[in-house]
């Protein structure tokens, strides 16, 4: 299923929401122009790397910077390809808006880079040996999704549902989309704990992590 819309109205422009949007979409573009072994090294820099901080020995070994904690916020706005910052863009497009409504704008950015660090703690510390980074906004939007729950149980979506490459449209709870999108991410990141070498480039209990810290926290931004 992926969402169309919600029933929730809009009742200011979501500033913060927009700027994060078009943050995200600068850095992508950047990246493009990157050639590939530069996308890999930003990646490395400035990309969530678990051993560059459970191996300190072996971070030292490859060159990695001494003091890398900033990279708890950097990887949020870092992308690997056009349908992963498209997902992420678009899926903050539709929860995003209505959650900076009920927080405001400031507090609500301070709540998006929380939930995005909080995200990207939870991989690190579910996979702690990876020396592949981890990158994307999807983490802080887990907790937007989170926020959205809730904030607004009673929503509805309009959710695309292909079925033999034919879209068909439906209008679902809201809160059957944002319960079953979170456990198939728990199911998912469950299973990857058994072959880590298994995850598919997904980071399950960044996603996991996110939204948790977004149904727990929420109620202090408001």
């Amino acid at each position: 299923m992926f969402p169309i819309r919600d029933s929730v109205p809009r009742r200011s422009v979501p500033v913060v929401t927009h700027a994060l949007i078009f943050i995200n979409a600068i850095v992508f573009f950047f990246e493009l122009m990157l050639p590939p072994h530069g996308v890999e090294q930003l990646f490395y820099l400035f990309g969530i790397v678990p051993a560059r901080f459970t191996h300190p020995d072996w971070a030292a070994y490859v060159g990695f910077p001494v003091d890398g904690y900033w990279t708890i916020l950097t990887y949020q706005f870092l992308h690997g390809g056009w349908l992963h910052i498209i997902a992420n863009m678009w899926t903050l497009w539709i929860f995003g808006d209505n959650v900076e409504d009920r927080m405001g704008s400031v507090r609500f950015a301070i709540f998006y880079l929380v939930c995005g660090s909080i995200a990207g703690l939870t991989q690190l510390l579910t996979n702690p040996d990876s020396t592949l980074p981890s990158v994307g906004a999807s983490g802080a939007i887990a907790g937007v999704l989170g926020a959205y729950l809730m904030f607004f149980p009673t929503a509805r979506l309009i959710v695309l549902f292909p079925i033999f490459f034919f879209p068909f449209f439906f209008e679902v709870p809201a809160v059957l989309y944002l319960v079953l999108w979170f456990f198939i991410n728990l199911f998912s990141g469950t299973a990857a704990l058994a072959g880590p070498e298994q995850v598919g480039g997904i980071a399950w209990w960044a996603h996991v992590g996110g939204f948790v810290s977004g149904m727990l926290l929420c109620r202090l931004f408001v």
